[in-house]
């Protein structure tokens, strides 16, 4: 299994897609947000906008890329195709099941080892350059987290636009969980001249 660098940084999933209403998966579909999933995302900006982030980094679908820039109040400094969620294959655009099969590789789609060593080595090369960054993105991306903590990538699904504080706990585990003031206390504010 990949290893994680051991850094925090702060995970934003998109606001509510137009996939996320109608209960289907979007993979790596091009989907936009809701009227809904814009608010969300503007709601995120109490906690995430004043914060002069050392590096902003959205996966180049639009419903991450814009919630970006509504919780943010700026574009990200970058577009990072390894963020993109799983390729779903012939299950995307498929009502979401009851259990869905994230350990079985879906026609045409994407196998789960390969997508978590997309997610590890795009969020290292990230982590190793950028202290605490806030990385705009997708589910996929937490289940990964909690695949390597617990062994299992099952758990609720991250909710929309809910800013997560994602640090290591102790020797192996992670602590995944939302976001508080105190978290990004030690990075700079954003001022006039930023």
């Amino acid at each position: 299994m990949p290893e994680l660098i051991r850094r925090p940084f702060v995970f934003l999933r998109h606001g509510q897609s137009t996939s996320n209403l109608a209960q289907r998966i979007a993979g790596q579909r091009d989907v936009p947000l809701t009227a809904q999933g814009e608010q969300e995302a503007r709601q995120a900006a109490t906690l995430l906008a004043a914060i002069d982030w050392p590096l902003i980094v959205s996966s180049p679908l639009a419903r991450a890329r814009r919630t970006a820039e509504l919780a943010t109040g700026r574009a990200p400094h970058c577009l990072v195709g390894g963020l993109k969620e799983r390729d779903w294959g012939t299950y995307e655009e498929r009502p979401i099941p009851e259990t869905m099969p994230y350990l079985l590789a879906p026609d045409g789609g994407e196998r789960w080892d390969d997508f978590v060593t997309r997610i590890v080595a795009t969020l290292n090369a990230l982590l190793l350059e950028h202290e605490t960054p806030l990385v705009v993105g997708h589910s996929g991306l937490i289940r990964v987290i909690r695949y390597l903590d617990t062994g299992t990538p099952e758990g609720p699904r991250t909710d929309n636009a809910i800013p997560q504080w994602v640090a290591p706990r102790g020797v192996r585990s992670w602590e995944i969980r939302p976001l508080q003031e105190e978290d990004v206390a030690h990075l700079p504010r954003v001022t006039a001249s930023s």
